[in-house]
């Protein structure tokens, strides 16, 4: 059961007399009733409300009618209209307009300012004292109950200041003698299943429900006498701290049930990157000749004029158990920048050594050359929104050969890497075709497209590190340079093929779980 269940069925109990024990020493309701028609007799006299043109002599509850549940003996049948005044708001010319709606003045209570049973200054507007006057209705006094009308149906708050008024979507409920009905169990009895259920008949699923402030003071309400109230209220008060505690670790539990499959995605993808997640094989190749024909495949594209030669030429050895970088045959030892040991197969590599950080660009948005019949895929980092699994064919537009040509822009060819650089870093997926893309990315054109599924995963792992690396003022961008210098653990072939079959199996079986 949760929270909100537990509230509910403790308040059914409540407003059916089956919380706390009967006293046949009480005044019995039918007495308090009676007491509570004088003061309403007394205040219609004076002027204070006005008579109902429904009135009757007649009982409110005759025979014949169907009451929800049975209540003790001592307790009575009555409408909300027979212990409240129901007070609409001014609907009428005096009504204010927005421009009549002030920073300070008188609290002016609309829907939104109803919030978890109390009234929210956030958003509050005020009325000015001239303003206030005018109104024919819908002014409030403290301890009046505010009830929603249309939008937020049923919504509820006790006023807890002296003055005030109310927008038209909005009534007062006032009860007539607070030393007859408690405002505490009158409160605890509108937020109850009873009136839940009373209202659901009135909302059509509109912003504009059939509803009025004449059909919920015809509402029944189970009237106990005066000294049960107030043990019911001291018996709810003793139990509300502890359904407050519970919906506490209930909201805990299901953020940790929300948390968990994320979680422990990290938790795979961190045993497959440091490899934990499957076992070595003596037979399988060693990483060192990956690499060799990685750097083989990277010589060949810049005989061959595709990319162009690097400025500096870097490399990764291991000597007497260290690490050391070579950069244009100049040695320094980076076994601090080394973030956590790898099997004696695997290999550190820099992200710049197994592919080109390719950046992208937009073409001029107002020459339709470059955009009209294009055929060129294009995407941007909110297509990346939609993205569902590994993989990118294109996004919502195209560009043209022109536009190609006349960007920055670079074609990338299929099982390249697209990385969002910004706004946010991190969005990552496979090029299942050639495409390009705007300014927002630094992707990974791979020399040796074999390794294109295990770095798809090991680029997620290091994300936190992509984004803590990133500068700029007004959004933060990984350059093209930075993310070259990532370090990335690179496996035998065979192996990073285990690894990826192995994170696959898991996340398909947490998505089952969900």
């Amino acid at each position: 059961m949760k929270a909100q269940q537990l509230k509910n069925a403790i308040l059914q109990l409540a407003i059916q007399g089956k919380l706390v024990p009967q006293d046949p020493n009480d005044e019995p309701a039918s007495v308090l009733l009676e007491k509570i028609k004088q003061e309403k007799e007394k205040l219609i006299a004076e002027g204070k409300i006005k008579k109902s043109k429904k009135a009757s002599d007649n009982p409110p509850y005759p025979n014949e009618c169907e009451f929800p549940f049975e209540i003790p003996e001592s307790w009575v049948w009555v409408n909300i209209c027979d212990v409240a005044n129901l007070i609409n708001g001014d609907r009428g010319k005096n009504y204010p307009s927005k421009d009549k709606l002030y920073n300070f003045g008188i609290p002016f209570i609309s829907a939104v300012n109803l919030e978890q049973d109390t009234v929210s200054e956030n958003k509050l507007l005020y009325l000015s004292e001239q303003q206030y006057k005018l109104l024919g209705s819908g002014k409030l006094r403290k301890n009046d109950i505010i009830f929603c009308l249309r939008g937020s149906l049923g919504k509820c708050a006790v006023y807890p200041f002296e003055t005030g008024a109310i927008a038209s979507s909005l009534a007062i409920l006032r009860l007539y003698n607070l030393g007859k009905v408690n405002l505490d169990f009158f409160y605890f009895y509108i937020n109850s299943s009873l009136i839940k259920d009373e209202i659901n008949k009135y909302n059509n699923g509109t912003a504009q429900p059939n509803l009025s402030a004449g059909n919920l003071g015809k509402f029944l309400f189970p009237l106990p006498p005066l000294s049960e109230q107030k043990r019911i209220v001291a018996k709810i008060e003793e139990l509300l701290p502890f359904i407050e505690q519970y919906a506490k670790k209930e909201q805990e539990l299901t953020a940790l049930h929300q948390e968990f499959p994320e979680r422990l995605k990290k938790s795979i993808l961190q045993a497959a990157i440091q490899g934990k997640l499957t076992e070595q094989n003596s037979n399988d190749e060693p990483t060192v000749e990956l690499v060799k024909r990685i750097q083989a495949e990277k010589e060949r594209l810049i005989l061959e004029k595709k990319i162009k030669k690097p400025k500096q030429h870097s490399e990764i050895i291991v000597r007497d158990n260290s690490h050391y970088e070579i950069v244009d045959g100049v040695e320094r030892c980076i076994d601090d920048e080394i973030p956590f040991e790898i099997p004696e197969s695997w290999c550190w590599v820099k992200l710049n050594q197994l592919g080109e950080i390719v950046g992208g660009g937009t073409p001029k948005t107002d020459n339709d050359t470059n955009w009209s019949n294009g055929n060129i895929a294009w995407i941007t980092p909110a297509d990346m929104k939609n993205v569902k699994g590994k993989y990118i064919s294109h996004g919502e537009r195209y560009i043209t050969l022109e536009g190609l040509n006349s960007s920055s822009t670079r074609m990338l060819s299929a099982s390249s890497i697209v990385y969002s650089s910004r706004a946010p870093i991190g969005y990552i997926a496979i090029t299942n075709n050639t495409l390009c893309t705007n300014q927002g990315f630094k992707s990974i054109d791979l020399y040796n497209k074999s390794i294109v599924d295990y770095l798809y995963y090991g680029l997620i792992y290091f994300t936190p590190l992509i984004q803590s690396r990133a500068s700029g003022t007004t959004f933060k961008e990984i350059s093209g340079a930075d993310l070259g210098k990532i370090l990335i653990p690179i496996p035998p072939l065979s192996e990073q093929k285990r690894i990826v079959a192995k994170i696959e199996q898991l996340f398909l079986s947490l998505e089952n779980l969900g």
